[in-house]
């Protein structure tokens, strides 16, 4: 039987491409992430495809490098109750928007105000 946290689980593919739609956010590369999360290149290319289950002191790395919240990274990876899970998922959601450059203020306010309408904030 396969743990559903087990590496190269759908949980871990999962992050796997958390990590990577943030670091697309945050334009970065690849190795620029590994660089800043100091770890090696193909450690982290191993992490985005779910096949490697990360520390916690990895996933902090790579939440601090992303600028978002140890905690949301946690949430990400099922290492937080269902109450943080849901609350660092909002975060992380409204973070992505405010880092997102292609959006001008006024754009990130609405979409912000919207998110929260849709999940009750």
């Amino acid at each position: 039987m396969s743990d559903e946290k087990s590496p190269g689980s759908a949980g871990w593919r999962s992050l796997g491409e958390f990590i990577r739609s943030q670091r697309e956010l945050a334009n970065l590369s690849m190795r620029q992430l590994a660089e800043i999360a100091k770890i090696s290149n193909p450690y982290l290319s191993q992490v985005e495809r779910g096949l490697y289950k990360p520390s916690a002191d990895v996933l902090k790395n790579i939440a601090n490098a992303l600028h978002m919240s140890a905690e949301t990274m946690y949430a990400q990876a099922g290492l937080l109750d269902d109450s943080g899970d849901r609350e660092a998922s909002h975060h992380g959601v409204e973070h992505a928007v405010k880092l997102d450059p292609r959006l001008t203020v006024d754009q990130k306010e609405a979409i912000i105000r919207i998110y929260r309408s849709f999940v009750g904030q």
